[in-house]
């Protein structure tokens, strides 16, 4: 059975008709949700970390609560941690999003088992590409072009963010994307204690060589 605290990239036409998922086991993530238009891209992420110490039955528990949406404010998340007996840490300054040489770039961080892993989310106007880093190594995970949103997240997030795409586009443009996303994010942290009230946004109207900047990270992390 696949965990609450699963991360899952769902790609979503603009139809919206709704693509098979790719899905990553063990993630602990939040959110990055990316539009990719034909006149201009946008990428907003949120800025929570969360840290849990130790493995046991309680952090399971603690977790599958949190990522499946029972813990919805931080004074329950606090108090459902002090009840488990659950060592936490909290901190809501961590930047997921970016701009790198005119490439959107969302990244979120996964450490599971003793392995850092990160999914990275190129972006230019009309296309992105979405790579796990794991150490040395740069993988090809999805590709595609305009137009459509990304979702990364836990179980929750990209469970309300489809929701709000389903319900609320119509197929509009760059703008209505900006606004729509915007929404979004609120959303979800009204409904979830796994991300933070303050996120970043970037958007970009360029059209760059996202490979070039790729081939740059691998060469980088070798």
């Amino acid at each position: 059975m696949k965990s609450p605290a699963t991360a899952i990239v769902r790609i979503l036409e603009m139809a919206p008709c709704i693509a098979e998922p790719y899905e990553i086991e063990d993630g602990h993530m939040s959110i990055v949700i990316a539009f990719i238009g034909k006149r201009g891209s946008v990428v907003a992420g949120d800025m929570r970390e969360i840290i849990l110490q130790g493995n046991s039955p309680e952090s399971d528990q603690f977790e599958e609560e949190l990522y499946s949406g029972r813990i919805v404010s931080d004074e329950a998340m606090l108090g459902r941690a002090r009840e488990l007996g659950v060592q936490l840490g909290i901190r809501d300054t961590k930047k997921k999003v970016r701009e790198r040489e005119d490439v959107l770039i969302g990244e979120i961080s996964d450490f599971e088992r003793g392995i850092l892993r990160k999914r990275r989310l190129y972006i230019t106007t009309g296309r992105f590409v979405l790579v796990e880093v794991e150490g040395h190594k740069i993988t090809l995970l999805q590709q595609g072009e305009a137009s459509r949103f990304v979702v990364l997240g836990n179980e929750i997030t990209q469970q309300i963010a489809q929701d709000c795409i389903t319900r609320r586009w119509k197929g509009g443009g760059f703008a209505e994307a900006i606004l729509l996303i915007h929404e979004i994010m609120k959303t979800i942290s009204r409904r979830t204690a796994s991300v933070s009230k303050e996120y970043t946004l970037v958007r970009t109207i360029a059209t760059v060589d996202i490979d070039t900047l790729i081939e740059q990270d691998r060469k980088a992390a070798r």
